[in-house]
C-alpha cells in the first residue's frame, strides 16, 4: 500500500515504483531521504473520474505534470509539461474538462536587488497541446505580478472558467472579474475591476455574490490590515451593499468564505465567545448571522469541500488532532469507515471527485505516515492505492508523535508534542525544542519531516505550542508572539526545562531549532535562557525587529507589519541581533536569498552581529531559494550539517 504508484493500479509501469523507492533508499542518507521534497504535492480527479493529475518534483527545482488514464489497461504517467524552476514552477493543475486542464505556474525572480514574484493561470491540453495563458499581469504596489485566480469552475459549462484578473477586462485598473473560454482565449467582462478590490466569491452556480474591498490607512496608499465585504441581495442585483469589516490585525469581524445558493446565505468565520466559529450570515438585507459550529476549546478554522462546484460538506477543526464535522451524512459515515479500515488512527481527507461525486479522490496520513492517495469508487465500494507523498521514508521505522503539555513558570499548562527514537530511547538522550513558525500558526498532529529526521537519528523532539500560537483563541493568542515574547519565548524555554525535569533529556544535549519565527524563538530563547540550550539552530529567521519593520515600510502592507511588531523597548529587548552579546551557544544559520517571507538580510545581520561578539556562529546562504528551502539537495545539506552540529 506505500509504494509511489501502486501497480496493482497502474500493472504495467514503466518502472515498478517500490523497485525504484528500494533502488533510492539504498544509496540515499537518511538526510536524503528525510530531505526530499514531496515527491507528489498536488492532484486532481478529471470530471468523468477516469484520469489523474498530478505535480511531482523533479529534482533541481523541476517540477512536472502528469497524467495517468485510470481507464487504460497500460495505466502509465504520462508527463504533460515541465517547469524548470529558473524562474517558472507549477504549482497546482485542475481540470476543466475530461480533456483540459488549468494550472497555475509562478515564481520569483531579482529586479535592481529586489525580489519579485510573479504567477499566471494557464490551460494545456491533457496530452501537452494547446498551451494558452489566461493571465494578464497586474503589478501591484509590492512589486509583485499576479497573474489572478479562478474564481469558479462553471462545472456545467465545458472549459470556461470565472476568473478574477487584472488590467483588461472592464476596466484598466484593479481586480475585476472575467468570464474566459480557456481553449481560444475569448473573455466576457462580469465585473468592471476596482482598484481596492482584493476578492470575489461566487456561488458556486457563476454568480458574483461577494466582493471584498481593502480600505486604506487614512489617506495614504497603505493598506490597514482591514477589509469591506459588500454582498448582493440576489442573482438579478446589480447593486452593492455593505456585509462586514474584517480587521485582521484585532483578530474581528466576519470573513466570508463561501455562498450557499440553496439558502441564500455566506458562510464564513468570525469571532465567537473568544474563538473563531463558523458562521451564516443571510444575504436578503436582514443581516441575521447564526453559529454554525463552534468548540469550546479551540478555533475552528477549516471549511471542507468538495467537488467541482467546491460544496461545503463540513468543517474542521484542531485538537490535540484535527477533527472533521461533515455536515453531510454519507460522507461523514464513509471517512469513519475508511479510517476505521485503514487503521493506525490514519487522517482522512477527501481531496477532489469526479463531477457526479461517485469517484472520490482521498489522501489519508498519520504521524507514522506521510500520506498516500486513494481512489474511492462508492458504487463498487472498491478503494485503490494511488500515489505516495514520500517514498523514500515510507519503509522508514517512523516515530510515534504522542500531544503533551507541561508547565510553563506561571503554571499554565502549553500544549505541545513530543517525538521519541522509534528505537523506543526516552532517557537522558539528546534533545530538540523545536518551536513552530508564523508566530500565528500552531503545530498539529501529523507528519512531520523534520522533526522525524531528528527522531530518526535519536533525538526526543518537543514541539510547543505556546501562548502567542493562534488556534487556541484570543486569550492564548496574547499581544502575537513579538509584542509578547517574553511569554511566548518564555513558554519555548520551559518545554526544555520540562525535558530535562522528565529525564527525558541529556542536559549537555538540549539543542533548540526552529525556521521563520521558530528561527527567531531559537535565537531569542538563547538570549533569554542562555545556559540551557547548548545549540541553536535557526532557519530563514527574523532577528532583528526593527530591521523588519523598516523594510516592511517599502511595500504596501508595512502598515500591518508595524502594528503586529509594535513599538517599545520590545523592540530592542526581543530582537536577538541587538542582544548576540548575551548568546553562549554556538549557531547554525540558513537562509535562501530569494525570501520574500524573512528577508536575507535578517541572518546576515544576526552572523555579523555574533562575529562581533566572539561567538560561534555558521551561516549557509542559498542562491534563488525562497523562505521554504524547497530543494531536496539543500534541503539534505541542510539536515546533515545540523545533525553534525548538534550534540550528541
Amino acid at each position: 500500500m506505500n509504494n509511489v504508484i501502486r501497480c496493482a493500479i497502474l500493472s504495467t509501469c514503466l518502472l515498478s515504483s517500490a523497485a525504484l523507492a528500494e533502488a533510492n533508499q539504498a544509496k540515499s542518507t537518511a538526510a536524503e531521504m528525510f530531505g526530499a521534497v514531496p515527491a507528489v504535492y498536488d492532484i486532481s480527479l478529471s470530471p468523468d473520474g477516469s484520469k489523474l493529475a498530478f505535480i511531482a518534483s523533479g529534482g533541481g527545482g523541476i517540477t512536472d505534470l502528469f497524467v495517468i488514464d485510470l481507464s487504460q489497461a497500460k495505466q502509465t504517467p504520462v508527463r504533460v509539461t515541465r517547469a524548470t524552476g529558473d524562474p517558472e514552477n507549477l504549482y497546482w493543475c485542475n481540470w476543466i474538462s475530461n480533456v483540459r486542464l488549468v494550472c497555475e505556474v509562478g515564481g520569483r525572480q531579482e529586479y535592481n536587488g529586489d525580489i519579485f514574484g510573479f504567477s499566471n493561470i494557464v490551460a494545456i491540453n491533457s496530452d501537452g497541446s494547446k498551451l494558452k495563458l489566461l493571465s494578464n499581469y497586474r503589478r501591484s504596489v509590492t512589486g509583485s505580478s499576479s497573474g489572478g485566480s479562478v474564481l469558479d469552475w462553471l462545472p456545467y459549462e465545458e472549459n470556461n472558467i470565472l476568473m478574477m484578473r487584472g488590467a483588461g477586462g472592464l476596466s484598466d485598473y484593479g481586480w475585476g472579474v472575467i468570464k474566459i473560454d480557456t481553449t481560444t482565449g475569448k473573455t466576457k467582462d462580469v465585473e468592471r475591476g476596482r482598484g481596492e478590490a482584493v476578492e470575489y466569491i461566487s456561488d458556486g452556480l457563476g454568480n458574483v455574490r461577494i466582493m471584498g474591498m481593502r480600505i486604506k490607512e487614512g489617506r495614504t496608499e497603505l493598506d490597514s490590515g482591514r477589509i469591506r465585504y459588500f454582498y448582493r441581495a440576489d442573482d438579478n442585483s446589480n447593486e452593492w451593499e455593505v456585509l462586514s469589516t474584517l480587521d485582521y490585525a484585532n483578530r474581528t469581524g466576519f470573513n466570508p468564505y463561501a455562498v450557499d445558493p440553496a439558502t441564500n446565505r455566506v458562510l464564513g468565520f468570525a469571532p465567537y465567545q473568544g474563538r473563531q466559529a463558523l458562521k451564516a450570515m443571510a444575504l436578503d438585507g436582514t443581516a441575521k448571522t447564526e453559529v454554525i459550529f463552534s468548540h469550546d476549546e479551540v478555533d475552528v478554522d477549516g471549511l471542507i469541500r468538495i467537488g467541482r462546484n467546491n460544496r461545503v460538506v463540513g468543517v474542521s477543526y484542531a485538537t490535540e488532532k484535527r477533527q472533521a464535522v461533515y455536515f453531510d451524512t454519507e460522507l461523514s459515515k464513509l471517512a469513519t469507515a475508511l479510517s476505521n479500515a485503514l487503521g493506525d488512527g490514519k487522517s482522512i481527507n477527501f481531496v477532489d471527485s469526479s463531477q457526479d461525486e461517485s469517484k472520490l479522490l482521498i489522501w489519508a496520513g498519520a504521524d507514522t505516515d506521510p500520506g498516500q492517495y486513494f481512489l474511492f469508487d462508492k458504487n463498487s465500494k472498491e478503494m485503490k492505492p494511488l500515489l505516495g507523498v514520500r517514498p523514500l521514508v515510507e519503509k522508514q521505522k517512523l516515530a510515534i508523535s504522542e500531544p503533551v503539555s507541561y508547565p510553563a513558570a506561571d503554571g499554565t499548562m502549553i500544549p505541545a508534542y513530543l517525538t521519541l527514537p522509534p528505537d523506543g530511547s526516552n532517557n537522558n538522550i539528546p534533545a530538540i525544542v523545536m518551536p513552530h513558525g508564523g508566530p500565528t500558526a500552531r503545530d498539529e498532529w501529523g507528519f512531520d519531516w523534520m522533526a522525524q529526521f531528528f527522531a530518526n537519528q535519536g533525538f526526543a523532539v518537543i514541539q510547543p505550542n505556546f501562548r502567542g500560537s493562534s488556534g487556541y483563541g484570543d486569550d492564548w493568542y496574547h499581544k502575537n508572539g513579538f509584542q509578547g515574547w517574553e511569554t511566548a519565548i518564555g513558554d519555548v524555554s520551559d518545554a526544555g526545562r520540562w525535558l530535562v525535569s522528565q529525564g527525558i533529556a541529556k542536559p549537555s544535549a538540549l539543542s533548540i531549532v526552529g525556521w521563520s519565527y521558530g528561527g527567531y524563538a531559537a535565537l531569542q530563547s538563547a538570549v533569554l535562557a542562555p545556559d540551557l540550550f547548548k545549540a541553536v539552530v535557526a532557519i530563514a529567521p527574523v532577528t532583528d525587529l526593527a530591521l523588519l519593520k523598516s523594510e516592511s515600510r517599502r511595500y504596501y502592507s508595512g502598515a500591518i507589519t508595524r502594528d503586529f511588531i509594535g513599538s517599545g523597548p520590545h523592540i530592542k529587548e526581543g530582537s536577538p541581533a541587538q542582544n548576540a552579546a548575551t548568546i553562549k551557544a554556538p549557531v547554525l544559520l540558513f537562509h535562501g536569498d530569494y525570501d520574500q517571507n524573512v528577508n536575507v538580510k535578517q541572518s546576515r545581520l544576526m552572523a555579523n552581529k555574533l562575529k562581533d561578539n566572539g561567538k560561534s556562529v555558521q551561516y549557509f546562504e542559498y542562491p534563488k531559494l525562497a523562505h521554504s528551502l524547497h530543494d531536496s539537495e539543500v534541503r539534505a545539506e541542510m539536515l546533515q550539517k545540523s545533525l553534525d552540529f548538534l550534540p550528541k
